[in-house]
């Protein structure tokens, strides 16, 4: 979870008041946040949510206990909407059309009128860095700058150009470096580069006097991009390739700038192509929903009838603003705020705002003996007969990669399940099949004595549209078995047998076009007359992708189906 070290005196002064660690203890749930203890003066906070990035900082987290107590919502004017556009004062970031496909939107706004200290350097520092590296997946999706505006001539331009001949002096160097070179030299390209690397145009900000800002996502200039103790005048530049995701992460930074004092200045983006909102906006933006629950839906969801007057009392405390028709709440998302995707969201916003010291504890009044499902009885049976085949069991997380569960594998991963917005791009994938986690422990033990045989009973999540949510989960056996003589036969030995002692006929029919098996090695599990398995021997591609060279053979079956 996202940690953040708050200054006492900047966020004391944000809160309006000092509190003592006990008050702080008692009131940081309501902003999802935990005291994590001191350093010097320093406050750690510990944030316990990833779908509110808004309260990855001193500002965000003081402006939910302030307004928790107050009941206040603070307006920011400086918002631009699809019906209502700011004057701009000739502050402008254009997109060329050559950045589409590469990093395909940039966008920006300015602040002045407050002098930047160390502490509030650090600061918006630590906010840059925790809206990159964890909304924006360490820069893969969001990268921000921030720049001294007073050296800037607008308008700004955003292209894709040749990472050869395009060069300039980064931060913390006094060498003149192509973007390629910048790529291979600087610490922060060496950590970054590979994002734009493979690109056959790097992304490239300048201004209208051809002087350079950045190259994003790694490293801004040495001149316009290095911000200094006593600078007033900033400009902040998002890029990525998700707009939301760069609006989203303005309006955060915009808000709390100016809890900190500054003044914001709204910043006209012409957009290099077509989008839901057009092709021009001016950033700060509103982009967001409004979301509606009802009384019913509250009191079912929390167990507490609570009245749409109270609901609209209690999503005020939230900084939410909303209103009541009959027994009707209509909630508009908060302007440094996206997390309102069902009604359910507003009501968790509702019982926090109520209170959480208002819910009594309610004992049980139905009497139940545990036992195991149907399914987990068959799961357990599966794993005593797979013990007994000389198989050893393993367990795997369910989340994973794309290179693991797709790349690796060598298919196309169209009935994949992705986590939208993933903490790291590690966990970014559901897993679609166990045959890949089994190939994980394989591809790092080939110091251990062979035979290596290993299976695990596990979940998997595929895409199905014939379901309400458009996925299903499935229980699901897979083996793997990789010694220097095995092959399709022994596979199917394997299958009779398990097959035999669970008391199941089925019938076999030949895989075809499978890029995971050796074509004319591999076989469906047929039962019922529905495809419920597939076993064979990994082609060698696939083995290589994992750095295994052992011939290995691997079976998947469906249990459910079995049942």
């Amino acid at each position: 979870m996202p940690k953040i070290d708050a200054p006492e005196n900047i966020f004391f002064s944000l809160l309006g008041k000092k509190m003592s660690d006990n008050e702080l203890i008692d009131i940081f749930p309501v902003a999802k946040a935990e005291l994590d203890g001191h350093d010097g003066d320093v406050i750690k906070i510990e944030l316990n949510d990833t779908n509110r990035p808004d309260l990855w900082s001193a500002a965000g987290v003081a402006r939910a206990l302030k307004t928790y107590e107050s009941s206040e919502i603070k307006k920011y004017d400086f918002f631009s909407t699809k019906e209502k556009e700011l004057p701009n004062e000739g502050r402008m970031v254009i997109d060329d059309a050559s950045a589409i496909g590469i990093r395909d939107f940039s966008i920006g706004f300015a602040a002045r009128g407050k002098s930047v200290t160390d502490e509030l350097l650090v600061n918006l520092i630590q906010s840059q860095e925790k809206l990159c590296t964890n909304f924006g997946r360490k820069r893969k999706t969001i990268a921000l700058g921030i720049y001294r505006s007073d050296l800037i001539k607008y308008p700004v331009h955003y292209a894709a150009v040749d990472p050869d001949k395009t060069a300039f002096v980064p931060l913390a160097m006094d060498e003149k470096l192509t973007l390629r070179e910048i790529c291979e030299k600087h610490p922060k390209g060496r950590e970054y580069g590979y994002i734009v690397s493979d690109k056959p145009l790097f992304p490239y900000l300048y201004d209208d006097n051809g002087d350079t800002l950045s190259f994003p996502p790694v490293i801004n200039s040495a001149r316009i991009g290095a911000v200094e103790v006593g600078d007033s005048d900033l400009f902040i530049e998002l890029s990525g390739p998700i707009l939301d995701d760069l609006l989203l992460a303005a309006s955060i930074l915009a808000c709390d700038m100016a809890d900190m004092g500054f003044e914001i200045l709204p910043v006209k983006v012409k957009l290099a192509k077509e989008t839901k909102y057009g092709n021009e906006i001016t950033v700060p933006f509103y982009f967001q929903n409004t979301i509606e629950t009802t009384t019913e839906a509250v009191e079912k969801k929390l167990g507490l009838a609570i009245s749409a007057e109270d609901c609209v009392k209690a999503l005020r405390r939230m900084g939410v603003e909303a209103e009541a028709d009959k027994n009707v709440v209509k909630a508009k998302c908060p302007v440094y705020r996206n997390d309102f995707l069902h009604e359910v969201d507003v009501i968790e916003d509702i019982e926090i705002g109520y209170g959480l010291e208002n819910f009594i504890p309610v004992m049980p009044t139905d009497f139940t003996v545990g036992r195991l499902s149907k399914e987990e009885e068959f799961s357990r049976k599966v794993k005593e007969i797979m013990v007994g085949l000389g198989f050893q069991e393993m367990m795997y997380n369910y989340l994973g990669s794309k290179k693991e569960y797709i790349e690796r594998m060598h298919v196309d991963g169209k009935d994949a399940v992705f986590i939208l917005n993933p903490m790291s791009e590690n966990y970014e994938v559901v897993r679609p099949s166990i045959i890949p986690s089994l190939l994980e422990s394989e591809s790092v033990s080939a110091h251990a004595v062979f035979p290596h045989k290993i299976f695990e009973c596990g979940k998997v999540c595929v895409k199905d549209d014939s379901d309400n949510s458009g996925t299903v989960t499935k229980n699901n056996l897979g083996f793997l078995y990789s010694d220097s003589q095995v092959g399709y036969n022994e596979a199917s030995s394997i299958v009779y047998t398990l097959m035999y002692f669970l008391r199941k006929d089925y019938k076999l029919e030949a895989v075809d076009g499978d890029p995971r098996f050796i074509p004319g090695r591999a076989a469906y599990i047929i039962y019922n007359g529905n495809r419920v398995g597939v076993f064979g021997e990994i082609h060698p591609e696939v083995l290589t992708s994992w750095g295994s060279e052992t011939p290995t053979i691997a079976a998947e079956i469906e249990l459910d189906s079995l049942l």
